[in-house]
């Protein structure tokens, strides 16, 4: 288990991060530039180690009712993951991914293995994958398209 200045110093690698003390020698971190109400990235990391990691948005992890994981016995690179993830799927659209979804019913962001991100959306009864604003696959069923972008080495975001 990494001490608690192990996950201060993985965790402040993130210079989008903003640092906010709480009681009990607990620490927060915030996403400012959150395109959601919710901020909170790093909740109640407390000195003995333990802490919570939003992932409300990310599929894979087990979470608790308010999309929080414990992070108590992460490694570095498994914190450091985490949070990277955490970030992008509060991040704001970029303007290709707003171009692309527009008033798509149903929208995901799948991180490949080299970080190239894909958006599944679902429009016009159909499950089809973007990268950037070509289209690269369209599918009938969500079922499918998943297998297509797991096959593929990506993971939803």
């Amino acid at each position: 288990m990494l001490t608690f200045e192990e996950k201060i110093a993985v965790i402040e690698s993130f210079a989008e991060l903003e640092r906010k003390n709480v009681s009990l020698g607990r620490v927060n971190y915030h996403y400012e530039q959150s395109a959601y109400d919710k901020k909170t990235v790093v909740y109640h990391l407390h000195p003995n180690g333990n802490g919570f990691v939003y992932a409300g948005h990310l599929s894979g992890y087990d979470i608790d009712e308010r999309g929080m994981v414990n992070i108590r016995d992460y490694t570095a690179d498994e914190l450091r993951s985490i949070v990277e993830a955490s970030i992008r799927s509060l991040a704001p659209k970029t303007a290709k991914e707003q171009a692309v979804t527009g008033d798509a019913e149903i929208e995901e962001r799948w991180i490949g293995p080299d970080k190239q991100a894909l958006m599944l959306l679902y429009e016009n009864e159909l499950w089809c994958v973007y990268a950037g604003l070509n289209l690269e696959a369209a599918f009938e069923t969500y079922g499918e398209a998943e297998e297509y972008l797991v096959e593929e080495g990506f993971s939803r975001q």
